[in-house]
């Protein structure tokens, strides 16, 4: 009898998850579709509100021409290859000296104090200036400076230029990490014999690091648009190849060629930021 009941129980439980299972698939399906037609109503609207203004053959002859497009792709192409070269070097580079700084600032033995007010006076200097200015300032003052050894390569100054700059940033994303780990941890560490060193490689930084991913790739996701800044300063990448033909043709849709490959290339590192967010905010909730 008793065998009865549990698997007549059992059955009703498992006939409510299906009914649950159900009505969550119907709910998905409406707000998708509901979803779908607002976005299609929208697109249709802002698409109807300029083909409709005064202006737009103007414009849709001076941003969308077909004819201007195929002709600046090869060369907007091969220059935004030199973006991603940029983006490439700088990347690492900047995650090492935002990382050391970081350290630098969390050391706290009275020797330690000019490395602290260097990590310090770097990140509020390099945070204050515009990056535009720091390249413009790399670009121009180091080789100005007639020293030995001072690269003379204008997309390795814009790689220093971004460097510099992005450094500061990403040396408080470290530092706000560091900061999280809780002091437990370090104590835990220390009284198991663990230096200082050794607590920070082997017990704060992986936990930092693992916190602090998805702020990281936002700010390379700005840093992958930065990289057309370099332009300022002279190397042929993909905003300054668009500024060319645009210069020789007086028409503005090299430029769009340029922003669709940004586009691009943001686009999916903006996703798998989303994505790794919502995973560690799924992650607190568990």
């Amino acid at each position: 009898m008793s065998d009865r009941v549990t698997a007549a129980s059992g059955w009703v439980k498992s006939e409510r998850q299906r009914e649950r299972e159900r009505l969550r698939r119907r709910r998905s399906v409406r707000s998708g579709s509901i979803a779908t037609v607002s976005t299609v109503l929208v697109i249709v609207l802002i698409g109807w509100v300029f083909a409709n203004s005064p202006g737009w053959p103007r414009v849709q002859e001076t941003f969308f021409n077909p004819e201007q497009f195929v002709k600046a792709l090869p060369d907007v192409l091969s220059g935004f290859l030199l973006n991603i070269k940029i983006f490439l070097i700088a990347e690492p580079l900047i995650l090492v000296v935002g990382l050391l700084v970081a350290l630098a600032r969390n050391l706290k033995a009275p020797v330690f104090f000019p490395l602290r007010a260097l990590a310090v006076t770097y990140t509020d200097v390099f945070r204050g200036v515009p990056t535009i200015l720091v390249i413009y300032l790399v670009g121009f003052g180091l080789p100005a400076l007639g020293l030995r050894g001072v690269p003379t390569d204008l997309a390795t100054l814009g790689v220093i230029a971004l460097t510099l700059s992005y450094g500061a940033y990403v040396a408080e994303v470290f530092r706000a990490g560091i900061d999280s780990v809780h002091p437990s941890q370090r104590a835990a560490a220390r009284s198991l014999g663990l230096s200082h060193g050794k607590t920070m490689r082997y017990v704060v930084v992986p936990q930092a690091v693992r916190r602090v991913v998805p702020p990281l790739l936002n700010d390379f996701v700005s840093l992958q648009k930065d990289t057309a800044l370099v332009a300022t300063i002279g190397p042929l990448e993909a905003l300054r190849q668009a500024q060319i033909h645009a210069a020789g043709t007086f028409n503005y849709t090299p430029y769009l060629v340029a922003a669709l490959l940004f586009i691009l290339l943001t686009i999916p590192m903006a996703r798998f930021t989303d994505y790794l967010a919502a995973r560690s905010q799924r992650r607190r909730g568990q």
